[in-house]
């Protein structure tokens, strides 16, 4: 396979469309799931390769979180993306990262938009997470005035530097859905737990498409290997405390002492339940535990 062939050279500067104006791009990249192999091996000894394939050691380590290896390989992105979205980016405090600067550059000339279907209410049970979409009469009056504050905001700001104000102070007044970019380096360890976190059911929607952007486009090409461990053991894998443990048991006990099989009741989960839940209204890891016994087929949905 020639240089222009390869995973790298084929994804270098391609820009993966995200939102209305955004993208994310593969600037650069050291290493591969032979990367990740090579370290672990320095470690376990040259007595490793009689016995485990790559693949198989890959998915040893990432199984048993054995993360030293995976921190081996490094990824640099270019990432266009709105404010409001990059301040939660921004929060992984495990990257590189240079910004585009609006001290010294003018303002990205974009502000993302919301489609009129894509308007969400509040959720009622998360604080921080969004619900059902709205109505589109409603979301076609919110994308209208929208609209006109983009624009307004736009035109004060090029007002302010058309009358000589500083490029720092004219700036204040910036809607976060201005659009910034950054380049952004990460070692694969703590890129595979941002996406993790960015791209689960529970994340905002605009950087879950930002973080599904970089696994699927970016990620899975380049380690193709660590990816498919990822997917097993991380995206499609559930976690379970000491406390879902002790309900699963004293269910499946319960259950078996009425003659029931699984899908269990309710009501008999809320009898097995551990202690520290039973006088509370509200209980997230209740209502956690729960949902995991759904998915398990262990419980009623």
């Amino acid at each position: 396979m020639s240089t222009s062939d390869s995973p790298v050279e084929q994804l270098r500067w391609q820009k993966f469309p995200v939102l209305d104006d955004g993208f994310v791009c593969l600037v650069d990249v050291m290493g591969n799931d032979s990367s990740v192999v090579q370290a672990a091996r320095v470690s376990y000894g040259e007595g490793t390769k009689k016995v485990s394939d790559d693949r198989t050691l890959i998915r040893y380590l990432l199984r048993h979180r054995h993360t030293t290896p995976f921190e081996m390989a490094e990824v640099k992105l270019l990432v266009r993306v709105p404010m409001d979205c990059w301040r939660q980016w921004i929060r992984h405090r495990t990257a590189n990262v240079n910004e585009y600067s609006t001290r010294y550059s003018v303002a990205i000339d974009a502000a993302q938009s919301t489609p009129p279907d894509q308007w969400r209410t509040q959720a009622v049970s998360n604080r921080q997470g969004s619900a059902e979409p709205l109505s589109t009469d409603l979301g076609e009056k919110l994308s209208h005035t929208e609209k006109e504050f983009h624009d307004a905001a736009r035109k004060l700001y090029d007002n302010r530097l058309e009358a000589g104000v500083a490029r720092e102070l004219a700036r204040k007044d910036l809607p976060l859905c201005t659009y910034t970019e950054a380049y952004w380096k990460i070692d694969l360890h703590n890129l595979l737990n941002f996406l993790s976190l960015r791209m689960d059911s529970h994340a905002q929607l605009e950087i879950r498409q930002y973080a599904t952007a970089i696994g699927e486009n970016i990620v899975k090409p380049l380690f193709p290997v660590v990816w498919e461990a990822f997917q097993d053991y991380r995206v499609n894998a559930m976690y379970l405390t000491g406390l879902d443990r002790g309900v699963i048991q004293r269910l499946t006990a319960a259950g078996a002492e009425k003659q029931l099989a699984p899908p269990y009741p309710e009501d008999l989960f809320l009898q097995v339940q551990d202690e520290t839940w039973k006088e509370l209204k509200r209980s997230r890891e209740r209502d956690e535990c729960r949902s995991k016994l759904v998915k398990l087929g262990l419980l009623e949905g």
